[in-house]
């Protein structure tokens, strides 16, 4: 069985917004209800822990309500970075395995979760092949980078907890930051972590353009394998 950190403490400055990107609405419904639906329906989750601003905790009990959310909700406050949420909602599970995922990342289908929880590791993430050229550097090019050699890191993500457990007090400790934890423990573990074909339309909502193309991705991808 596994515990779902469902992250929801972003502030969502960049979409330019008056309030989180996360509670704008998709397709008529909040973003953060598309990935709590579908969570709600896998067998092997028994409990979901929302990580994200104390203000929000009502609002998102109502929604559930709303959205007859049946499985048990916990409530973690949110930490100032995406890592320190991961670790306060690590801290607050029950189950041995836990997948996270981003409540701003509406467009991870059933059969995304699914597929990664029959993954044949433990540790597994969901990612695609690059299909542009990559360089590294910032103002000059400092490198070339073979694309065939890279992934794009998506979500959910599933994990044992107590090795990612001991990976984030180990980078807490010394003070290293990462972006997402399949890098972050295998920076500190170098166990075995699969990589599941994901979707190029499991995409972030981070800029407004990305509320747009949103819109046309629910109706295009989701609304027609319903």
């Amino acid at each position: 069985m596994y515990s779902a950190i469902l992250l929801s403490g972003g502030k969502g400055k960049r979409v330019r917004k008056e309030i989180p990107k996360q509670y704008l609405l998709l397709a008529g419904k909040p973003i953060i209800m598309h990935s709590l639906e579908r969570i709600d329906k896998l067998s092997e989750v028994e409990e979901i822990i929302i990580v994200c601003e104390k203000k929000y905790e009502q609002e998102i009990s109502q929604m559930a309500k709303q959205y007859m959310i049946e499985k048990p909700l916990k409530f973690v406050q949110n930490g100032e970075t995406r890592q320190e949420s991961v670790y306060q909602g690590l801290l607050k599970t029950k189950s041995d395995n836990v997948l996270i995922h981003e409540a701003a990342r509406p467009f991870a289908v059933l059969d995304d979760y699914r597929n990664l929880i029959k993954a044949e590791k433990s540790n597994a993430i969901l990612g695609c092949s690059i299909p542009y050229t990559v360089l590294k550097g910032q103002k000059y090019v400092k490198d070339i980078l073979n694309r065939a050699e890279l992934v794009n890191v998506q979500l959910p993500q599933k994990f044992i907890k107590s090795p990612l457990l001991e990976a984030h007090k180990k980078a807490r400790k010394e003070c290293v930051k990462f972006t997402e934890d399949a890098s972050l423990l295998f920076y500190y573990d170098k166990t075995d972590i699969e990589i599941v074909n994901g979707s190029s339309f499991n995409i972030k909502i981070t800029e407004p353009m990305d509320l747009i193309m949103g819109e046309k991705i629910y109706y295009e991808y989701i609304a027609r394998r319903k």
